[in-house]
């Protein structure tokens, strides 16, 4: 069956994808933990005035120390979400990217198993799907991880998808069946 080396490369590079992006925030953002820290320090201090009327060590504060612990919470908040931002951008880039394209293949691969075309058209699809995968998203992941020779590939994965799309439709177009067809 042609689709079977793109359901076995769905499940592994889904478990590849799944894996790197828990990975990848954890061990390059360490900078998170710190402005979480930093963030729930300042906006504590300022829970904490308001709830004693803006008096510490029953001392009313000044005008200047009010506006000085709110900017303190304010720019921690700042720096809490731009430490945030990268790990957002992995989030709906790569990550989202990798896993919706090993479904994708999965998906593709059980279709090919259904429709009766030429094994060779089947084989172009195929193969279009798992290089359109490791071209777009596996690139994706490379430039997170400093690999600056990826962005010269990048551009081909998008395309290269969206062409076994087009060519998974004019298969199924020809010749989908019910069952499933045996063939090379």
């Amino acid at each position: 069956m042609i689709g079977k080396k793109n359901i076995v490369f769905g499940f592994l590079y889904f478990v590849l994808t799944a894996s790197l992006g828990p990975y990848m925030i954890i061990t390059m953002f360490p900078d998170v933990g710190v402005a979480q820290v930093e963030k729930q320090t300042a906006v504590g201090r300022l829970q904490a005035l308001k709830g004693s009327n803006y008096e510490e060590e029953l001392e009313p504060l000044t005008d200047g120390q009010i506006a000085r612990a709110n900017t303190d919470g304010i720019l921690s908040l700042n720096k809490l979400n731009n430490a945030e931002q990268p790990i957002d951008s992995l989030k709906s880039g790569p990550h989202a990217h990798g896993n919706l394209e090993a479904l994708l293949n999965i998906v593709a691969g059980v279709v090919l198993c259904f429709i009766a075309v030429a094994p060779l058209f089947k084989q172009i699809i195929s193969w279009i799907f798992i290089a359109g995968a490791v071209l777009h998203s596996g690139m994706l992941y490379l430039r997170y991880f400093g690999i600056e020779w990826a962005d010269s590939l990048l551009f081909f994965g998008p395309w290269l998808v969206l062409l076994g799309l087009l060519l998974m439709s004019i298969a199924v177009l020809m010749g989908f069946r019910g069952e499933i067809v045996k063939d090379s």
